[in-house]
């Protein structure tokens, strides 16, 4: 059987469209808003908390509240894009996104604010696994790694721009204008959406045949062949338990499998990290270091700066370096975050310097996070791919609903090295758990 490359060399006029990295070009774009709406609440927390006369666990709370919605939808918008496809319920998704945003701003009272923030969750909950799911149906095999990444690294990139974004709105208009004008964007991104990606590539008229055809034929990759050619690997190979996985064609097995399970549990300690660091570098940079709200503007930037650039490099990594395998780096990921939280107990108060350590934090845990969205990929089918990760997606996120809490819970009786020693302990049980799941190899 010829492959593409040959195939192009015989009938030179075949044009091959890239239209795969517009959609992956929008996707970021959406994700970077959509996590835009939710990172606001870090930022503006401080002025809301004074507000309504919060403490820190009820503060926590109001984060949590978001999480809470988000879990709930994810498995039930798994079965619908699994049944009917992305394209309407993404779009309803992002133009419901919208409204909740909005509505925050109109909150008077603490309690309001959390019902609008589960309404927001439950509203953004089916976006991630549509994203996923048109990541997974757009690209072949050998570019999900880095596709993934650069997915994943929009997650990050928000909190890279919106503290600054929010502190520049609420000097002129205060908090809840930053909800009004996060409220806009989504509106017309839901009509692009509709408008430019379809649930299948061969569906659009912007994608060649050219192009559908090298993103179906080179899915079929025989990884045990590249590994045969690449045996440098043995030990590392021994250590993340690689072997052949029977592929996952029902839902059933989706339930059964430890594979996901496993993924689903380290995703979770994991993203209990994040947004938990998400939540309250903000107000430890304001009430611990007594930074300006302009100078922790740019601080609280830092470990989001890294965080794209490791989930860029991590995605190439995964893909290039580590030839399709997801576990070497989420392990490194779990190991350097539980060391670089342990170092921040200790962080000086010094812009520059905690700058730069804020940085590695925020590059060394995500070299290994968007292998966790890959990682299904590679035991599922494209029908049970959607199920496969809103059940990795919805689990994992009950971290994110426990840990803002629980983080505010610390503070109110100890202190921020409480707090940072409780993301470190996640860290290692997400490594301990990812050691017990299997690296497949595709037939």
């Amino acid at each position: 059987m010829l492959s593409t490359v040959e195939k192009d060399k015989m009938i030179p006029f075949k044009k091959v469209t890239r239209y795969r990295w517009f959609v992956l070009a929008f996707i970021f774009v959406i994700y970077t808003l959509s996590y835009g709406d939710r990172a606001n609440i870090g930022v503006v927390l401080p002025m809301i908390k004074d507000e309504f006369q919060l403490n820190n666990f009820e503060a926590g709370s109001l984060a949590s509240f978001f999480f809470i919605g988000y879990a709930l939808t994810q498995i039930p918008a798994g079965f619908w894009y699994s049944k009917f496809g992305v394209r309407k319920l993404m779009s309803l998704s992002m133009i419901m996104i919208s409204l909740f945003t909005g509505l925050i701003g109109t909150a008077g009272s603490a309690f309001m604010v959390k019902l609008y923030r589960l309404g927001l969750g439950l509203a953004e909950g089916p976006t991630p696994v549509g994203m996923a799911s048109t990541i997974n149906t757009w690209f072949p095999a050998k570019e999900k790694g880095i596709a993934s990444g650069i997915y994943l690294a929009a997650a990050k990139f928000a909190p890279v721009i919106v503290p600054t974004i929010c502190v520049a709105i609420m000097q002129t208009g205060g908090w809840r204008s930053v909800f009004f004008w996060f409220a806009i964007p989504g509106i017309l991104l839901a009509i692009g959406w509709r408008l430019l990606v379809t649930d299948r590539p061969e569906e659009s008229r912007f994608c060649s045949p050219g192009e559908v055809d090298y993103i179906k034929n080179t899915e079929v990759v025989t990884l045990n062949k590249e590994i045969q050619e690449k045996r440098s690997f043995i030990w590392l190979d021994k250590l993340i338990r690689l072997k052949h996985v029977q592929q996952i064609e029902t839902t059933a097995q989706i339930f059964r499998s430890w594979n996901i399970w496993g993924n689903t549990f380290g995703y979770c300690l994991m993203l209990s990290v994040v947004n938990g660091i998400l939540t309250w570098i903000p107000s430890y940079l304001v009430t611990e270091k007594h930074f300006s709200f302009v100078k922790m503007g740019f601080v609280a930037s830092a470990p989001w700066i890294g965080a794209v650039l490791g989930n860029l490099v991590g995605g190439w990594m995964s893909d290039k370096i580590f030839n399709k395998r997801r576990k070497p780096l989420m392990l490194v990921s779990t190991l350097a975050t539980a060391v670089m939280m342990i170092i921040l107990i200790n962080s000086p108060a010094d812009a520059v310097l905690l700058s730069i350590l804020l940085f590695l934090t925020g590059f060394l845990l995500n070299l290994g996070f968007s292998a966790f969205t890959a990682y299904p990929m590679g035991l599922t089918t494209k029908k049970t791919f959607p199920i496969a990760i809103a059940v990795v997606n919805s689990g994992g996120h009950l971290g994110s609903v426990f840990s803002p809490m629980f983080a505010g819970f610390l503070l109110d009786q100890f202190n921020y090295g409480a707090v940072f020693t409780f993301f470190a302990v996640c860290a290692v049980l997400s490594l301990l758990v990812i050691l017990t799941v299997d690296e497949p190899i595709q037939e």
